[in-house]
């Protein structure tokens, strides 16, 4: 149950940086600055779900992971940390400040500096996730194959 669990987070956390990735690229491009400041408020409170889903992943994962010493865990282990250090020191100040700052109508160079850091950033956190993905498939595989 424990593993089913841990992919079901890790999919949602996923999912989820994905809405947000790319409702912010669409409303930027093709919508006006109301919209754009809806999508920074729904990515806060967004966040609500996102957060208990990336902590979910991270402890299932840990527990998971706890008895195991293959290269693959610890590559994981390893962008885990910069996954959870992007999320709290960029990602998460990022869209508070871009909310603040879309709610006031403040669409200066600012906002759209930190804008492209947050798509960068993000980008990077989906790219990172789906390496753990893959290599958590990859540590499935052989761990069924050794209970076989």
């Amino acid at each position: 149950m424990k593993p089913v669990f841990h992919a079901l987070a890790g999919t949602t956390a996923m999912l989820i940086i994905a809405s947000f990735w790319t409702s912010t690229l669409v409303s930027e491009l093709f919508m006006d600055h109301a919209a754009v400041a809806d999508v920074k408020l729904g990515i806060v409170y967004g966040l609500f779900l996102l957060v208990p889903c990336l902590a979910a992943t991270g402890g299932s994962g840990f527990m998971l992971g706890k008895s195991r010493k293959e290269r693959l865990l610890e590559q994981k282990k390893k962008r885990m940390l910069i996954i959870a250090a992007n999320g709290l020191f960029v990602m998460i100040p990022s869209a508070l400040f871009l909310n603040y700052r879309a709610a006031a109508g403040e669409f200066d160079v600012s906002f759209y500096a930190v804008q492209l850091v947050e798509l960068v950033v993000g980008a990077v956190q989906l790219t990172l996730m789906g390496m753990n993905f893959r290599d958590g498939l990859r540590l499935a595989a052989k761990q069924d194959a050794s209970t076989s």
